[in-house]
């Protein structure tokens, strides 16, 4: 299938509500934060299961939930224009549950990439307990990206100067441990996993399809657009990329997850909706 015609500029029926219930909680999150008592990010936000606010309906409300305007357009915008055309050529009930597993997939590789993160800051830990040395308290902030204060080197650097005082070994404890808190509670938001399966499908639906790019404007095909996002994201992943607060794991978790249900409905048909 290389290319899909849509009929005017109507907006079918799943895509317009996961529109409207995505914009209503961007802007409706100070109301509801009022009504809750409590911060709107802390209940509905994805949490790392670890954290104290981890809540099992985060695994699907992390996805009606965006950071900014600029998260939000963007992931509403290819919603829009991927979205309306797999949900013509689907089917709503069909393209809801392609929509929903991809969400939930990119939920699930981001944790477990997140357990296996916790499981070796937990290790550095252990290490670092046994052996309190300011050095190792550098190696990990900086491995970790952890965003601190310039007291904190300062302490550091007075630190590596007494070695053996216990006040600064007992703060230097203190500080590790506050760290791997301040990662597991790190909240995730956003439609972004659940956007990169609606790319992927439509790669894989249409991948001769023309589509052209903003920088640099220039045209390629969806199947190769669908390639290079995916090595990207991976590559960044990987890297973790000092500052860089995208998650990629999640996007390569909507992309896998929504490539083995598409070859699952290829082999089996309407065996499964």
């Amino acid at each position: 299938m290389n290319g899909f015609r849509l009929s005017g500029m109507s907006i079918p029926p799943v895509v317009k509500n996961l529109l409207i219930i995505n914009i209503l909680f961007f802007f409706g999150k100070g109301i509801l934060s009022n009504v809750m008592g409590a911060s709107v990010t802390d209940v509905f936000a994805l949490h790392f299961f670890k954290s104290e606010y981890f809540r099992p309906w985060q695994l699907v409300t992390h996805m009606f939930m965006h950071g900014g305007y600029t998260h939000l357009l963007f992931n509403m915008f290819a919603l829009y224009m991927f979205g309306r055309i797999l949900e013509q050529v689907w089917g709503s009930k069909r393209f809801l549950l392609y929509y929903m597993v991809c969400g939930l997939g990119a939920a699930a590789l981001y944790l477990f990439v997140m357990w296996i993160d916790y499981y070796s800051m937990q290790e550095a830990f252990t290490a670092f307990k046994n052996t309190p040395d300011a050095g190792l308290l550098a190696d990990f902030i900086n491995k970790q990206a952890i965003p601190v204060k310039p007291f904190v080197y300062e302490l550091i650097d007075r630190w590596a100067d007494n070695p053996d005082s216990s006040l600064y070994i007992m703060q230097g404890t203190k500080f590790f441990s506050d760290c791997i808190q301040y990662t597991i509670n790190i909240p995730t938001v956003g439609a972004s996993g659940a956007v990169f399966g609606l790319l992927l499908a439509f790669g894989m639906l249409f991948p001769n399809t023309q589509l052209m790019l903003l920088i640099p404007p220039i045209p390629i095909r969806a199947k190769y657009f669908v390639v290079i996002y995916g090595v990207l994201e991976f590559i960044l992943g990987v890297r973790n990329v000092a500052g860089d607060n995208v998650v990629h794991f999640a996007h390569l978790g909507g992309m896998l997850f929504g490539f083995i249900l598409i070859k699952y409905w290829n082999k089996y048909g309407n065996r499964f909706y």
